[in-house]
């Protein structure tokens, strides 16, 4: 039986760290920053930016908010990895709350107060919600919508929204400060995937990971093929990585891109060398992607953007899967 979080640690006195890695993110750092600071929280909160070696002016943004607002706290990030920026951040922290944030993201109005409340009645060590995709342009809404439903990267609740409840792992994340030191943090090896394991070692403690979908936070996906591709494709690549670090986590939502991959290439092969019958499953595969488009796309253009945003989806995080060395330090 879960223990709460409540009984090991009490409950959070209120007081929230937002904690930020910042790592060229010039176009949607103030943006996501006001939504901070514009929270209608009535406990005191503050805003920490760990900054990377970013080369888009995100620094100079960042600071422009510091000075602005004694809120803003700014600590230096020299790797500009992920994981290291979070724990730099979580020890620059002075409160028991930390509730993560990127910097193209953009938390409601209601987020931090909805977030005290949570942590406090369901008793979890992290709560988190929706990962409300949103584009500004015909790409990005494409992503939008295939990030947004089953057909495109599966049922996990924080894409496709759901009841409340206990969850394997939440987008973002707000934790308790005692829990997450408890287990470490945030491990300094992963490129990608870092939430995830994170979560399992957070649940492997007795901790429980709550799914809320007031919580919903408007994430803005990447703006090019070339983009999504190395997104997807470190996805894979780093969620193998968590299966073997840590034996039995993988399911069969995780082994269908790779699957889809292998059939897909061995179908077009041996349809090229034998026999035209060998192309049926990369038919099949084909015949999924337009239903799929014409199901997601909500206008003629995005139906016809749709197919090439599925596939560069399934076959990057397909082929980062397989691909991904044996070993964690290779990486």
């Amino acid at each position: 039986m879960t223990t709460s979080a409540n009984e090991l640690f009490g409950s959070p006195s209120g007081e929230i760290s937002v904690i930020l890695p910042v790592l060229n993110e010039s176009l949607h750092l103030e943006e996501a920053v006001a939504a901070i600071l514009s929270q209608d929280y009535q406990k005191p909160f503050e805003v920490v930016l760990a900054l990377g070696p970013s080369h888009d002016g995100s620094d100079a943004v960042a600071h422009k908010l510091a000075a602005a607002d004694s809120r803003v706290v700014i600590v230096a990030n020299p790797t500009g990895r992920t994981a290291a920026g979070l724990n730099i951040a979580i020890s620059a922290a002075r409160y028991a709350i930390i509730v993560r944030v990127d910097g193209h993201t953009q938390i409601p109005k209601n987020y931090l107060t909805l977030i005290a409340l949570i942590l406090k009645e369901s008793g979890a060590v992290n709560v988190g919600g929706i990962m409300a995709a949103t584009g500004r342009n015909l790409f990005e809404r494409c992503v939008a919508s295939a990030m947004r439903s089953p057909l495109g990267v599966g049922t996990s609740r924080f894409h496709t929204g759901g009841s409340a409840g206990c969850v394997e792992t939440v987008y973002l994340g707000a934790f308790r400060r005692e829990a997450l030191l408890a287990v470490g943090g945030f491990d300094e090896r992963f490129t990608r995937a870092q939430d995830w394991e994170l979560n399992f070692r957070l649940r492997q403690a007795g901790g429980s990971i709550y799914f809320d979908p007031r919580l919903v936070v408007t994430y803005r996906p990447r703006s090019s093929i070339k983009e999504l591709t190395k997104q997807y494709f470190e996805y894979g690549r780093w969620r193998r990585v968590v299966s073997r670090l840590h034996k039995g986590t993988v399911n069969y939502r995780y082994l269908a891109p790779p699957v889809t991959v292998v059939g897909t290439l061995i179908s077009l092969v041996l349809g090229s060398l034998f026999s035209n019958l060998f192309l049926i499953p990369a038919l099949v595969y084909a015949i999924f992607i337009l239903i799929a488009s014409i199901r997601i796309g909500k206008s003629l253009g995005e139906i016809t953007c749709l197919p090439i945003v599925l596939i560069t989806m399934h076959m990057a995080w397909g082929f980062g899967f397989l691909t991904s060395p044996k070993y964690l330090h290779k990486l």
